[in-house]
């Protein structure tokens, strides 16, 4: 990301560049307006991606290798370093501050614009800022009057004026500045805000042309700003990898170390040291022991170095980098209502899906639509549904004939008293009927004034006559809000017949009953999330001034000294039993002299360029106290779907979900136990209202004494904001030890930073569990960056979480798909991707090690320098690429209907040193085999060349290579449990190449090349029969041992995937999707017979019809899906 230097806090800009003539101004040097979010540049691409490249612990291993075997004389080739180095780092790499603008519609700005005026006479225009933070609503920016009144480029022309401003910074929501604009000898001051700045990037609507003035420009504007790189997040299998290569790094020293000084112990008898048909040279004879030893040391590490598997970082950049698509192409991740596929914004962590033990969520547009339908609401103390349009009381009244009548009819009947008869829900008397409708007219007035809603330019005659133009009015009024809540309340005054018709330059507009009314809007007290509420301040058309305010109950109740505030209370809380979110009413009334001390203090902090937002939080608590309380709004926000099942799949796999929301104890439980996070036999326990650190300390203790002593499965914690705060303060062990222990936690009023601290106590706990942390709005980005994994929701509070997530989807039920399946195979191809690198490069050098026992450690090399290089790069490379790719060890629908096996490979478990331990075993006895069988069985044999003569060691190494470069590939094939027409192609393929290959190399004396040793090499070879015999013999002997392991594995300890590794009898034919799987009953012999008919064609996955077996013990109190589809070998 860029941040400019700057000397001073804030910036003067000079409007249409009208700079000051009294010899008094310093010219300010600006930044052009141009961006560069690209990563690299054309003159830094080389050096900066080198070195980004080169802090790679395996790749700069390799340059010190390459340049050593350039310093001194190595048996092997400089190139044999050099280009697997530079085929994996290719691969890898592959003024204006001042000018009024003007735009038309549909355009977008260009710099961050301060609006000066629009075709509107009130000076508003609205934009869309979907480009910066994906929010589609309409936005309402606002001119200053002096400059609103300036339409035409002539009147601008005249406008002298300066812009006293912030420097630039990333927020896009903050901006505070100030117009001192010169009328008549006159300065005139006017405040800038947010609602002033037209930020560049967003799109002008519904206004044909603005005109502004640039004050932020190229790297300078906020969203330039806002291209800072996320922190890297690494996945625990490249922390394994990291691990391993150390251990690999530690083997090639000592086997380095060992050549090394068994060659000078052999050195010591004369003979050995200067044998007749090598004799030194005198330069040589005189040199350094300690250096002779320190370049024979470097020279066996080159001999010894594809030990270590330069190519696996590329194989597994490929892997991530090509199978991030399956996501975004899976069509069980796809929302066909919003048109919305999931996203992969990083393909670094796709194996981490496989491996998270917590999953932390938000509540609202997470597991909720955040779609608001306003349901209830208290008023003066008494509490109403709205059925119908229609407002009902609650419960039957003594004197009601029918139980619940409407509350008259909706208000449309206000203007005639005469409905209050006494069959009515309502039996007051005369005088007090119209104190009674005056505080329920002026409740519905607050919801319709106070807000930030915007209106769609339609045609609003005849609407808001009450209830039964409802429809009317729903199909002609369009509401825009950045809250759902507030859209929901709007409408709803609306069917009640109080409508909010739209903004009319400095007035609000409703209509009541059919008769309009314009309130002056005077100030607006914009909602923060320390606040928790916003008010607006209007002049009536009495004339009196009022402060209407909304906010959560506990920003609301006190600051009230009057209505009804324990009823209230009461039905606020009976309210968030039901799952309702709520919000408090109230408003005040100001004298004129009171109205005059805010307007001066709103002035004076607005105007502030040093801590204005402190000044204006004070301000505000001025303002924001002595309210009456009005009543309360209940509005229902249902949950998604499938919400509950998948909330259920995550814990049998064995993963804590935590619910971590800003609504309040009751809401947040309510739904917790709707959507299934909370059991109705779960032991909910409560951390909440504690007051001090000695409170909170001793309520933990009781609650970790409660989980020991109770003899309860599972328990539930409930935390609020506050004492989460204390506990965080002072406890965080004991907090953490208690957490642990409950398998689903609710933290409620909770801000976002507490978020993220929450999720950051988890991932450094002793433990370090993985952490998945969703969330769909811009208050859940810290703790979607603090997780492991962070998932967005593509929802209705725009796209910052999903831009700033790894992965993105659009419904929360996807993640069980997302973890389960996806993650699963990832986890698993990436596992077995870096096991058998290693695994082959250890099969591949062990040889070269054993052979200088054989050359007096001459440093001579077993395999041709060509084979040395190819053997990463093009032998046996494609299978383990394609198996990572397209392997899918079970059935799909299998792992997403059986949750329960995601904890198979839970905690890294294929990436143990256990397992690491066995590839690694597996590879030097491989080598062994390798090397001396191909010495007992041909090493004295005479046959070959058909003359008496026996080979040499180029025949030798070959015979060897081959060997292994068939096992190796077999070996992959054992591994592969689906296969596909890519996977015969490849493996097969690859084998096949390295025979053509090799005939085609040796049998053409080649004029590029100064010598060619393997020239008639393998010609010959191959011409043998009993090269032929050995090499099977051989290939037969591996793989057999490794056979016979994994068929003795399953048979005594299967884990639950290989019980889930189904048969099917077709065709007669028994078919697995591993040749190293057979059913329970069957023989080796038979599973050995139908690897062979795998091998030569006779069974494919087409063939495979997967069921389950009613017979198997593992599945038969399960209640998941029991037959599943024949899975095609072209579907992933």
């Amino acid at each position: 990301g860029f941040d400019p230097p700057h000397q001073s806090d804030t910036r003067t800009i000079y409007i249409a560049n009208r700079f000051p003539q009294n010899g008094l101004y310093t010219p300010q040097k600006f930044i052009d307006n141009r961006i560069i979010s690209s990563k690299y540049t054309v003159w830094n691409f080389v050096p900066k991606n080198l070195f980004e490249q080169f802090r790679r612990v395996a790749n700069f291993y390799f340059l010190i290798i390459f340049l050593v075997q350039l310093m001194i004389d190595t048996p092997t080739s400089p190139i044999t370093s050099g280009l697997p180095l530079f085929f994996v780092i290719t691969v890898t790499a592959i003024k204006q501050v001042g000018d009024i603008v003007r735009i038309a519609k549909d355009e977008i700005f260009p710099a961050d614009l301060v609006l000066l005026s629009s075709d509107r006479l009130d000076g508003s225009c609205h934009v869309t800022t979907a480009s910066l933070d994906g929010e589609t609503n309409l936005k309402t920016h606002l001119a200053v009057p002096e400059t609103a009144v300036l339409q035409t480029v002539a009147n601008l022309d005249s406008l002298i004026a300066v812009i006293e401003c912030q420097q630039p910074e990333a927020d896009l929501y903050r901006f505070m500045g100030r117009m001192i604009i010169t009328q008549q000898m006159e300065e005139i001051v006017r405040p800038l805000g947010p609602e002033s700045l037209l930020l560049r990037g967003a799109r002008l609507k519904n206004t044909k042309e603005i005109f502004g003035v640039a004050i932020y420009t190229g790297m300078e504007t906020k969203m330039a700003l806002n291209y800072k790189s996320k922190s890297q997040k690494r996945s625990a299998v490249e922390k394994s990898m990291n691990t391993f290569l150390i251990i690999y790094l530690i083997i090639l020293i000592s086997e380095a170390i060992i050549s090394t000084i068994l060659k000078y112990t052999w050195q010591a008898e004369e003979k050995w040291d200067e044998p007749w048909y090598n004799q030194k040279t005198e330069h040589q004879r005189n040199s350094s022991k300690i250096l002779r030893f320190i370049s024979d040391f470097l020279a066996f590490l080159v001999l010894y170095n594809f030990i270590i598997p330069i190519s696996l970082y590329v194989t597994v950049e490929m892997q991530k980098f090509l199978g991030s698509f399956f996501i975004g192409w899976d069509l069980d991740l796809y929302h066909e209502e919003s048109d919305q596929k999931a996203q992969v914004n990083t393909s670094d962590l796709n194996e981490e899906l496989g491996q998270v033990e917590y999953v932390f969520t938000d509540k609202t547009g997470t597991l909720t639509e955040n779609e608001m339908q306003f349901r209830e609401c208290s008023i003066n103390g008494m509490k109403y549904q709205e059925i119908n349009g229609r407002l009902v009381p609650e419960g039957p009244t003594p004197d009601s004939s029918e139980g619940n009548l409407t509350y008259l009819n909706s208000l449309s009947h206000l203007n005639n008293l005469s409905h209050l008869t006494t069959s009515s829900s309502f039996r007051t008397s005369p005088e007090n009927e119209t104190e009674l409708i005056k505080e329920h007219d002026l409740f519905f007035k607050a919801v319709s004034l106070c807000h930030t809603v915007q209106i769609s330019n339609v045609h609003t005659d005849g609407i808001g006559d009450g209830p039964w133009q409802s429809n009317l009015a729903r199909s002609q009024l369009e509401y825009y809000a950045s809250s759902p809540d507030e859209k929901a309340l709007v409408e709803a005054a609306a069917r009640i017949g109080i409508v909010f018709i739209g903004n009319s330059e400095e007035t609000m507009e409703v209509k009541i009953l059919g008769k309009l009314e314009r309130y002056k809007l005077l100030h607006i007290l914009e909602f923060d999330s320390d606040r928790r509420r916003m008010s607006v301040i209007v002049q009536a058309p009495s004339g009196e001034k009022l402060l209407f305010a909304k906010g959560a109950e506990s920003s609301i109740l006190p600051k009230c000294i009057g209505g009804e505030i324990e009823k209230t209370r009461i039905h606020v809380d009976e309210f968030a039993l039901k799952g309702l979110r709520t919000l408090c009413i109230a408003f005040r009334q100001f004298t004129s002299k009171e109205y005059e001390e805010i307007d001066r203090r709103l002035f004076e902090a607005r105007t502030a360029l040093q801590q204005r937002e402190e000044k204006l939080a004070n301000v505000f608590q001025f303002i924001e106290k002595d309210l009456i309380l009005l009543g309360a709004t209940a509005v229902e926000d249902r949950l998604q779907d499938k919400v509950r099942e998948t909330i259920e799949a995550l814990r049998m796999a064995g993963i804590k979900v935590w619910v971590l929301t800003g609504d309040k104890h009751e809401t947040a439980v309510s739904v917790s136990l709707s959507c299934g996070h909370f059991h109705r036999t779960m032991n909910i326990l409560e951390l909440i209202n504690q007051k001090s650190d000695n409170e909170c300390a001793e309520q933990l203790r009781q609650l970790a004494r409660r989980i020991t002593e109770d003899h309860v499965i599972q328990h539930g914690l409930v935390v609020d904001g506050t004492s989460l705060s204390l506990a965080l303060r002072e406890h965080e062990k004991l907090f953490m030890e208690v957490c642990r222990n409950c398998s689903a936690v609710l933290c409620c009023r909770m801000a976002p930073l507490q978020k993220a601290k929450v999720i950051r106590l988890i991932k450094i706990s002793p433990e370090k569990p993985i952490t998945l942390a969703v969330g769909d709005g811009a208050n859940d980005v810290s703790m979607i960056q603090e997780a492991h994994v962070g998932i967005g929701i593509m929802g209705k509070e725009g796209r910052q979480a999903a831009r700033n997530s790894d992965y993105a989807i659009a419904r929360f039920k996807f993640l069980s798909k997302l973890l389960f399946v996806h993650g699963h195979f990832y986890y698993i191809r990436i596992a077995t991707l870096v096991q058998y690198f290693f695994y082959k490069n250890v099969c591949f050098i062990t040889p070269q090690f054993l052979y200088q026992f054989y050359c007096l450690f001459s440093q001579q090399t077993l395999y041709d320098s060509v084979y040395l290089t190819l053997y990463n790069i093009c032998f046996t490379s494609l299978p383990i690429l394609i198996y990572s790719l397209l392997e899918q060890h079970i059935d799909p629908h299998v792992l997403q209907n059986k949750p329960t096996l995601y904890r198979d490979i839970s905690k890294n478990s294929l990436l143990s040193i256990k397992t690491f331990l066995y590839w690694t075993i597996l590879g030097f006895t491989h080598a062994f085999i390798f090397f001396f069988g191909s010495y007992f069985l041909m090493g004295k044999d005479i046959s070959l060349l058909g003359n008496g003569q026996m080979f040499g060691n180029w025949t030798f190494g070959t015979l060897v290579f081959t060997v292994m470069v068939i096992t190796v590939t077999v070996k992959m094939a054992l591994e592969t449990h689906f296969w596909t027409w890519i996977n015969h192609l490849v493996t097969w393929g690859s084998i096949i190449f390295y025979f053509v290959f090799s005939l085609f190399y040796g049998g053409i004396l080649w004029p590029f090349l100064g010598s060619q040793n393997m020239y008639f090499v393998f010609i010959q070879l191959l011409s043998s029969g009993s090269a032929w015999f050995a090499i099977i013999l051989m290939v037969v002997t591996c793989l057999f041992l490794d056979v016979v392991k994994k068929v003795f594995d399953r048979q005594l300890h299967p884990t639950s995937t290989e019980k889930a590794q189904l048969t099917e009898t077709n065709s007669s034919i028994k078919c697995l999707d591993s040749m190293c799987c057979f059913p329970e009953g069957e023989t080796a012999c038979a599973s050995v017979r139908r690897m062979l008919e795998r091998v030569i064609g006779r069974c494919s996955p087409t063939h495979i019809s997967r069921s389950w077996s009613a017979s198997d013990p593992f599945y038969t109190n399960d209640r998941s899906i029991l037959t599943l589809s024949t899975m095609d070998s072209s579907t992933y």
